[in-house]
């Protein structure tokens, strides 16, 4: 007759899916610094050394969850002009970003191995193909992108509690009144542009130029 021990009994079935829905929650909790293997072993009231079963470190952990942040990314129309999917594919991906904390630092330092994020990759990169980009410019215009999106996002959230902002926009304001007329009359005449709480303007901004350029690119590429 099979046996289970006391403490095996006592813990909860596992899987992949409930430790990355448990370890997302954790991270919005508590942050990527905060985020490690003995605190989600703790939230599922687990030993560390069950996790392991299915978790094989930190590093993997955080490729799961980027995995898991990108499922919710939605593709855009396929009829649609090139340029119009492009553009909705980055507003999408910096509100799947937004939707959990520092979910774009999570994504920065892990590879794109997980099916949601290469699904994400493959409309992206056909879109431009089929726009006529030259495979290079395609892969690289898919990097720059990428990039975009990703460090706008990690800025933008860097100071997301709503206190901590406040105090931080006091302290440039002040910053900015403090600086020589003299020395710095452009900073001081561009103080509000600079200050401005305009996020969703400012990323609208940051895709039409890049669109603008990537534009410019397809249309003089030699034929």
């Amino acid at each position: 007759m099979e046996t289970v021990s006391r403490n095996s009994a006592l813990e909860p079935a596992l899987d992949q899916k409930l430790i990355v829905r448990a370890a997302l929650d954790l991270l919005d909790e508590v942050g990527l610094d905060a985020l490690s293997m003995r605190r989600l072993a703790e939230k599922l009231n687990i030993k560390a050394a069950s996790l392991y079963w299915h978790v094989r470190d930190k590093e993997h952990l955080l490729s799961l969850l980027a995995d898991e942040i990108c499922a919710a990314m939605l593709v855009p129309d396929s009829t649609l002009p090139w340029r119009e999917q492009i553009e909705a594919l980055g507003h999408e991906n910096r509100r799947a970003l937004r939707s959990h904390r520092d979910a774009a630092r999570v994504l920065a330092q892990t590879l794109p191995l997980g099916p949601n994020r290469l699904r994400l990759m493959e409309v992206a990169l056909t879109v431009l193909l089929k726009a006529g980009f030259s495979p290079r410019d395609a892969a690289y215009a898919g990097f720059l992108l990428n990039d975009y999106v990703t460090m706008f996002v990690v800025e933008e959230t860097r100071f997301s509690a709503e206190d901590q902002a406040a105090k931080i926009e006091q302290i440039y304001t002040d910053w900015f009144a403090s600086l020589s007329p003299e020395e710095f009359p452009t900073l001081r005449s561009l103080a509000g542009h600079l200050l401005a709480d305009n996020a969703d303007e400012r990323f609208s901004f940051g895709m039409e130029v890049l669109l603008d350029g990537l534009e410019m690119k397809r249309k003089n590429r030699p034929e």
